[in-house]
């Protein structure tokens, strides 16, 4: 129902509130009787929540400090667990007086007889070595051929024919007989003649020097055998009817083996279109081929002996001659037969002298280095060296060079390329046999610095050139 007009309604007011509760009692907290110092010793007192406010930048510093340890933590696991190298310097405890060098190194274009090898020190120490080196010749296709020798002592190289007492000038008063060949007569010679022996000689060469004479007494004896051989088909009982000068084209023809030799001073193209790298070179043309080079001793008896046995090869046993010839060289000279120079030598009695088994065992030597020369040089360019050399322990070196007791070299023809199939120090594989067996433990690269040169070839490619390698050796201790 509506209010009439004019009349306002009046409401009372609300009522009020009531008051609020009063909170609960709280329960009332019973002390425990402890005396007052022993509060002051709490060590774990709580701090009030009220204090406690978490801050950005209180939480970076967390994290940081967090990762921080993290890292620590990790690095120093790592650097427990890992060995280091740790270097320092002193002085070098090791007292052996002598340290072992061990080798296998090819030359690839120089024979096993023009290879040498000397150990030069500080000390003053200067060897030829022979001992514990063996050669190996190689072929160009680089095989390996059958064992060639060790390394020439001197007393085991014949220079000369010491049984020839005349010099040069003597021998030369009626005449000289072993021709001078250029390379025009060198052609010639090689289409007339069914052997041809040739000497290529330095004149400034000492090793050429001393066997001069020996080598005109070969060629006075190939003469001799020539002239017996022409005598023999002149009827014995009138004069020949040539004319001096036939008689001496006829022993020319007979010649069983022509002896000459080639100034390589003079005719230096000859001999380098020869690959003459030694001096002498003793060449034996067989019908106008290159066959062989003589490495045998150079004494008339071995080279007739040697000469003979060539031909035999050749020819049928008809037409053999300087087996004549050997026969009139042991007549002037004296010495043994073919048949006991190619022959081993019987052994004499167990209750024979110390003389006679001295003799024998210089002929059973001579015996097997005529053997051992038998063989084709043409096929062995090559020569492959390996063995251990015992050397002082202070500064040195020692050199695998271009040097023969029986020739001197021509420099420029000299080719020293090589490749080290090893070169160590000491005890280099037990040491690396005992790190691949764990039986210790070395630095990495430790085992590739026993013998760093392995497998590394070294060529020359000018004239007049050639490596010198240089290496530190220390004193390596592994336990």
């Amino acid at each position: 129902m509506s209010a009439p007009a004019g009349i306002h309604q009046v409401h009372p007011p609300p009522p009020p509130l009531p008051p609020p509760l009063p909170p609960p009692p709280r329960p009332r907290k019973t002390k425990s009787r402890r005396p007052a110092w022993a509060s002051k010793l709490d060590m774990y007192a709580k701090v009030p929540a009220d204090l406690m406010e978490g801050t950005k930048s209180g939480s970076y510093l967390s994290i940081i400090s967090l990762s921080t340890l993290l890292a620590l933590i990790f690095m120093e696991t790592r650097a427990f667990l890992r060995s280091d190298t740790v270097k320092n310097l002193s002085l070098d405890s090791n007292r052996d007086a002598r340290v072992r060098v061990n080798f296998n190194i090819t030359m690839m274009d120089l024979k096993c007889d023009y290879v040498a090898v000397d150990v030069v020190s500080f000390l003053g120490t200067n060897q030829n070595v022979t001992q514990h080196i063996n050669k190996q010749a190689v072929t160009a296709d680089g095989v390996r051929k059958r064992y060639a020798g060790r390394n020439l002592a001197q007393s085991d190289v014949v220079l000369k024919d010491d049984t020839v007492l005349e010099t040069i000038d003597e021998l030369h008063e009626n005449g000289e007989d072993a021709i001078s060949l250029d390379a025009t007569s060198l052609k010639f010679a090689r289409r007339e003649y069914d052997f041809l022996f040739v000497d290529f000689f330095a004149s400034w060469c000492s090793h050429c020097q001393a066997l001069a004479p020996t080598w005109e007494v070969l060629a006075e004896v190939m003469s001799e055998a020539a002239e017996d051989s022409v005598d023999a088909d002149i009827d014995e009982n009138r004069e020949h009817e040539y004319s001096e000068e036939d008689y001496n084209a006829a022993v020319k023809l007979a010649m069983p083996a022509m002896i000459a030799k080639v100034d390589c001073v003079t005719h230096r193209e000859l001999c380098m279109d020869q690959m003459i790298r030694g001096y002498p070179t003793l060449r034996l043309f067989v019908h106008g081929e290159m066959q062989f080079d003589y490495q045998g001793p150079r004494t008339v008896l071995e080279m007739t002996n040697w000469l003979a046995t060539k031909e035999e090869e050749h020819k049928e046993d008809g037409d053999a001659k300087i087996g004549e010839a050997h026969e009139i060289a042991r007549d002037r000279l004296g010495g043994d037969s073919r048949d006991e120079m190619n022959s081993p030598p019987e052994r004499p009695d167990a209750g024979a002298k110390s003389k006679e088994e001295e003799e024998w065992v210089n002929k059973m030597h001579r015996y097997r280095r005529r053997q051992r020369a038998e063989w084709h040089d043409a096929e062995h360019p090559g020569c492959q060296l390996s063995g251990f050399l015992m050397v002082d322990r202070v500064p040195g070196n020692f050199h695998l060079q271009a040097r023969s007791p029986m020739h001197d070299f021509a420099a420029h023809m000299t080719n020293v390329s090589h490749e080290v199939h090893h070169l160590s120090f000491g005890s280099a594989q037990t040491i690396k046999r005992e790190v691949q067996q764990g039986h210790t433990l070395v630095p990495n690269g430790f085992e590739a610095s026993l013998s760093p040169m392995d497998g590394n070839v070294y060529i020359t490619k000018n004239e007049h050139e050639a490596y010198h390698h240089y290496l530190k050796v220390i004193t390596t201790d592994v336990g």
